[in-house]
């Protein structure tokens, strides 16, 4: 009985081979020859698209009269941050989308932080670090965990600037509690 069963079993594998082999050759057989180019695919439309956030790539300068020493660097009309670490290195620079409430330029300390809140606006966001205080507002840097770095409603008081997430990572091992943090104009 065995001997019939592996008959049975190698028949069987032998059609199962014979017909994808032909199944194969058909395929290839009304195939064209040149495969017409696909279509580009058109980009899917993005509900919620990020405003453009000035300065997005380029090198810009550290604001004169910024202070000295390690220090965070917030310019609200320029919506740009630098990390100023050591003497002799070079500033980490990046764009930030400003929140509606806006520190007075000087000099500050941090003074929480959070690594998952969500923020004034509702949105789940990540690594806070909190500053001053403006307008009634709580202020500081985060980054939304959606990644999105939208206008702010002009409608609410928010004090969340916002920043990437790989940005906002960089905050976060940068400016610890009771780090000098200076806004400028």
């Amino acid at each position: 009985m065995a001997r019939s069963s592996s008959g049975i079993v190698a028949g069987l594998t032998i059609a199962a081979l014979a017909a994808v082999g032909f199944l194969g050759y058909q395929a290839s057989a009304t195939a064209p020859a040149r495969p017409a180019k696909a279509a580009p695919p058109s980009p899917a439309p993005a509900p919620n698209r990020p405003a453009p956030v000035p300065n997005q790539g380029k090198a810009v300068a550290l604001p004169a009269e910024s202070g000295t020493g390690a220090r965070v660097v917030y310019s609200v009309g320029l919506k740009r941050v630098w990390l100023v670490g050591e003497a002799g290195q070079e500033p980490r620079s990046f764009p930030v989308m400003p929140s509606t409430a806006h520190p007075k330029p000087g000099t500050y300390l941090v003074n929480s932080r959070s690594n998952s809140v969500t923020g004034s606006d509702g949105v789940p966001i990540e690594h806070v670090v909190r500053f001053a205080t403006a307008d009634g507002v709580v202020v500081g840097f985060s980054a939304r965990v959606d990644g999105q770095l939208p206008e702010p409603d002009p409608a609410k008081k928010t004090g969340g600037i916002r920043m990437t997430r790989a940005d906002g990572d960089a905050m976060w091992a940068f400016a610890t509690i009771n780090s000098k943090v200076v806004v400028v104009p």
